[in-house]
């Protein structure tokens, strides 16, 4: 673990390979588990904003889960998270032509319906961030249904920071990543 302004980073983020292979796992990491997507609390404000533009693209399933559960859903413990179908698909989730599962925000954001892409969790995985009072935790979530996406990375040699790029400068700013990519190299030269 190493410490950029307010986080506290793991070394995995650097030192771990990661691509998406969605050709392989077919998009599992939104229909399975036992909870949505974690939101941040001005997520909720958009996805209520955007949910007109967006219900073009969904499944009727998702459309059902939303209008009957809400855009999002506070949990007991007092999260933030897109609503389920069922206790597994996000609402938000659209399979393609080969089934593969994607996200019905990202393609209204794609059509140009939308400028926002989609939450910054699903934005990030598989770096996770937890905020606590002092500071926020960036960890890598290791979940068994990405390993194909680790071997795709390691064969591209591609580490997870690089990956998530965009979504860690959206999340915390050019100047931390920037800050974070000096870590990266200075370990890459230990």
């Amino acid at each position: 673990m190493f410490q950029l302004g307010k986080t506290i980073v793991s070394e995995e983020i650097i030192e771990k390979d990661f691509v998406c292979n969605l050709s392989a796992c077919k998009g599992a990491c939104c229909v399975d588990g036992d909870a949505g997507a974690p939101l941040e609390a001005d997520e909720t404000k958009i996805l209520e904003n955007i949910y007109p533009k967006v219900k073009p693209f969904l499944r009727k399933e998702g459309i059902e889960a939303i209008e009957s559960q809400g855009t999002y859903v506070t949990t007991e413990d007092g999260e933030l998270e897109t609503p389920l179908i069922d206790g597994a698909d996000c609402a938000y989730v659209i399979f393609n032509e080969k089934k593969v599962a994607l996200c019905g925000i990202e393609e209204a954001y794609n059509q140009g319906q939308i400028s926002w892409k989609k939450p910054v969790s699903c934005h990030l995985y598989p770096v996770r961030v937890q905020d606590y009072s002092e500071f926020s935790a960036v960890n890598y979530h290791k979940w068994q249904i990405c390993d194909d996406a680790c071997s795709l990375g390691k064969e591209l040699q591609i580490p997870i920071y690089k990956f998530v790029k965009e979504a860690l400068v959206r999340k915390f700013g050019e100047d931390w990543y920037m800050e974070l990519e000096k870590v990266a190299n200075s370990k890459k030269n230990d």
